[in-house]
């Protein structure tokens, strides 16, 4: 049975970034293991930075409007050999539609339309921690996920500087940028 649930954190993991669903009102999270720019995508959704070109989830998003699709919900749906599964649910002229997708991409989605989010109760059962026992760590990828917002909104500013031919901003937010990710590999 589906559950509603909420993006409760975007982490840092020992083997790359982790995003952590919590069903609403429960005191365990699921860590769903991603890549980093599958997290770079979510945390821009979560943050609603503005772009000056679309991303792809962007992208997808508007070629949806255009067609006049809307995105219902998403379903993480199952979990087998340690691989999540989950679905896209859309609407196009009252008629619902199933897409099979990756996790990461359906969240990535969820945040930018404010969808909402279904995580399948087996599924929290299999792979659910406590909420407690990943409090402290959380706290700390928090701390860490602000600075890679943080980042993210630079390169996004760096890629507008340099569009605009504005290449001496370009060059102060690249030495920024570099500063700060010499720092978070120390």
């Amino acid at each position: 049975m589906l559950v509603p649930a909420e993006v409760w954190t975007v982490a840092k993991a020992e083997h790359g970034s982790a995003v952590l669903i919590r069903p609403i009102g429960s005191d365990v999270a699921v860590p769903i293991f991603i890549g980093q720019a599958e997290a770079h995508a979510i945390l821009i959704g979560l943050g609603s930075l503005s772009i000056p070109r679309p991303l792809t989830h962007d992208l997808l998003i508007s070629t949806l409007k255009h067609l006049k699709t809307e995105i219902i919900r998403i379903e993480i749906t199952e979990l087998k050999e340690d691989t999540f599964f989950a679905r896209l649910i859309l609407n196009q002229n009252g008629t619902d539609i199933s897409i099979d997708s990756r996790p990461s991409d359906c969240i990535a989605l969820a945040v930018r339309v404010k969808c909402p989010l279904y995580i399948d109760e087996l599924v929290v059962d299999k792979a659910g921690i406590s909420v407690n026992i990943v409090q402290e760590a959380a706290q700390y990828n928090f701390e860490q996920t602000e600075k890679e917002s943080h980042l993210a909104e630079l390169k996004v500013s760096l890629e507008r500087a340099v569009e605009e031919e504005n290449y001496e901003e370009a060059a102060k937010l690249r030495d920024k940028i570099r500063e700060l990710e010499d720092k978070s590999q120390s």
